[in-house]
């Protein structure tokens, strides 16, 4: 059996030791859309993203990509009692919890298991949790995230226990859209992951899309931003935490519509396409999304 639960669920997947610092910050921002916009260079709130002076700040997703940001690899897929490859795989789920606002720069130790293993008849499910360390101990940040595998499954294990977010029926409080660049999956590769499904036409096309995707995480850093900016005035030091599913891909050169509904504690948050193209106009690309307020 190419998934061995028993041998996966609650492997230990040991630590990382990483650094960063401003420049990754920038890099990262960058290939997330920040100051992007017209007058985004002259506009302060929008610079606290783009420019490395005292008033820098760090988007909370940020802290998902910063233990393989120099990476220059394809992800690996060696995990125990997982016998995969890149071309079944693709992000299933993501969520970051932050203790407080991440430094511009530093060092911090990941350490990360394999929580949990769902069999979805044709196709599996592998959720890893980590915690990240800062030199003295003190946590920093947790993350959880899954992987949707095509093709496996089907052992009769767990079927999972997901709960959908509930879209509120009113009018949603941001409504807005952002432009995917063409180059912008070129761009955030650079932030250390270079899966060739978002880079490679024959690639992709081996792995069933017609074209190279955007990189799930790269729409899960334009959404969070985008909330930021909406609805938290452009406090990064506001965002709790941010969980989401990612439901569809995006194609560089498309249109993400971010509505996003402030409820107090959490920020309810739907990602569409929105497409002059029949058949993508309203396509999912990110569900049951919520940003949780510090």
């Amino acid at each position: 059996m190419p998934i061995n639960p028993d041998i996966a669920i609650g492997a230990d997947l040991g630590s990382r030791t990483f650094t960063w610092n401003s420049s990754d910050v920038l890099l990262y921002h960058l290939g997330v859309g920040a100051g992007s916009r017209p007058g985004d260079n002259l506009d302060p709130k929008a610079l606290r993203y783009t420019l490395d002076d005292e008033h820098l700040q760090v988007l909370p997703s940020f802290g998902i990509v910063a233990p393989s940001f120099h990476e220059t690899d394809a992800p690996s897929l060696d995990l125990p009692g997982c016998d995969i490859n890149l071309a079944q795989v693709v992000h299933g789920a993501q969520e970051i919890t932050v203790n407080g606002p991440l430094p511009t720069s530093g060092e911090a130790t990941l350490r990360t298991v394999i929580s949990d293993v769902w069999d979805k008849g044709k196709a599996a499910i592998i959720w890893q949790e980590g915690t990240a360390l800062d030199a003295a101990g003190n946590e920093l940040w947790k993350v959880r995230s899954s992987i949707f595998v095509k093709g496996e499954g089907g052992w009769g294990g767990n079927r999972g226990d997901a709960v959908a977010v509930e879209i509120p029926e009113r009018k949603p409080d941001a409504d807005t859209t952002y432009d995917v660049t063409p180059q912008q999956a070129m761009l955030y590769r650079l932030c250390g992951d270079r899966n060739p499904l978002h880079a490679d036409p024959a690639f992709a096309q081996t792995a069933g899309f017609p074209a190279p995707i955007l990189h799930g995480l790269c729409s899960y850093g334009i959404v969070l931003r985008t909330v930021t900016d909406e609805l938290l005035g452009g406090e990064a030091a506001l965002v709790k935490g941010f969980s989401a599913r990612f439901a569809g891909v995006v194609f560089p050169g498309e249109t993400i519509r971010v509505q996003a509904w402030d409820q107090g504690e959490r920020i309810v948050v739907s990602a569409t396409i929105a497409s002059s193209r029949e058949e993508r106009n309203g396509a999912p690309v990110l569900a049951d999304c919520v940003v949780t307020r510090a």
